[in-house]
Order: C-alpha cells, then structure tokens, then sequence
C-alpha cells in the first residue's frame, strides 16, 4: 500500500518537501544575519547581555502555535501566508542563536584577541578576520539546533494550513490514511538528520584549523 500511495502522489510529496525545506531554512539564514550583531553586542557589554540574553529566552519560550495565530493581526497578513510561518521561526532562530554568537566569541582565546589588537586590528576588522572566524566551531553548534528545531517547527504550522509535510500529517489523519502520515514523519526526520549532517561537514569545511588544532591535542 506504501508503495502504491508514493508514486501517485509523488508530485504532492515533492511540493510538500520543497515547501518545508524553504520554510525552515529560510528563517535560520536571516535569524543568523540578525543574531549575529545581537550576540556581539551582548559579548561586547554586559549591560546589553543583561538584556539580550533573557529577552533571547522568554522569546523563546513562546508557544509556535500561538505565535503562529497571533502574527495575521499583528503583520496584517493572512492566517494562509507562509509569511507568518517565517517569521515565527527567525524570532525563533534568533532567540536560539543569540546566546550561541555570545558563547561563541566569548570562547575566543582572549590572547588571540589581544594579539589582533597588538597587530594594529581595530575592532570591525578584528571581528571579522579574527574573532568570528574563531568562533565558528561553537556557532556552528547553535546553528544545528536551530535548523533541527525549525524543521521540526515548520510542521505545528500545517495546524494553521502551513506547514510543508506537516499538512501530510493533518491531511493523512483526516483521511485515516497512516501511509501518508508516515511519509510526513519520515521525510521530516530524514531532512532533519541530512541538515545536521551537512552543517556539521561545513562546519568542518570552513574551519580546517580547529581539525588541525583537535588532532595536536590528541594523545599519541
């Protein structure tokens, strides 16, 4: 019966794919642009952090499905627009992201940073040369979470009539057919696990160094 539904409906599943895919990757490309200037700030004062970084969470604690009811009135937009879908998640993905850019420059080596500074770095130059880069590894960490957290996410929005594979959950349990539900379930974990995995080797692409530095510190 599995095999016989999939072929059929390849179209429908395809669409629901793409439409997940870009639901949950989009809102983590801009909830990082906008987290990371957060998180500096929050790493560069402690007053900001005292702000940031607890605003980070009570956002983040906010229920998706709500925040998906609420967003039409506030946005003006309606129930229907995957706007509202998006934007739920980059406050999301910003709330998450915000503490993992401030744990992350804050792992910096602080004499790698003076040793900028010493160097004639001012401090744009040095955030982008030095710190950041640096601190990819443990971004990188924060960044999984939030793309996982998202793919999982975008399905609660099929509850509003967006939602990507979600609506192969709603729509598969109105119809009784546990095929279709199935598929939903398993396409959203096999996406899960290809995001991580692919953030993960990119993590690694980027960072050539922090291999090389793992590797010294081994014991032989």
């Amino acid at each position: 019966m599995i095999w016989g539904w999939i072929p059929r409906n390849a179209s429908l599943i395809l669409s629901a794919l793409g439409e997940h895919i870009v639901l949950a990757i989009l809102p983590v490309i801009i909830g990082l642009i906008l987290a990371v200037p957060l998180g500096w700030l929050a790493h560069r004062s402690p007053v900001a952090r005292s702000i940031l970084i607890p605003s980070a969470g009570i956002l983040y604690t906010l229920p998706s499905l709500v925040l998906f009811i609420a967003l039409p009135g506030i946005l003006g937009t309606k129930v229907l627009n995957p706007i509202n879908v998006v934007v739920a998640l980059t406050i999301y993905t910003v709330a998450l992201l915000v503490r993992s850019v401030a744990d992350s420059l804050a792992a910096v080596p602080a004499m790698v940073v003076a040793a900028a500074t010493a160097m004639g770095f001012r401090s744009t130059r040095r955030f982008m040369e030095v710190e950041f880069p640096l601190s990819i590894p443990v971004l990188i960490s924060g960044l999984r979470v939030a793309t996982v957290s998202n793919i999982s996410l975008v399905s609660v929005g099929a509850l509003v009539g967006v939602g990507g594979l979600g609506q192969l959950f709603t729509v598969g349990f109105n119809r009784q057919n546990l095929t279709e539900v199935l598929v939903g379930i398993v396409l959203s974990m096999v996406l899960a696990l290809l995001a991580d995995a692919l953030l993960l080797t990119l993590g690694k692409a980027v960072t050539p160094w922090h291999r090389v530095a793992s590797s010294i510190g081994k014991p032989a």
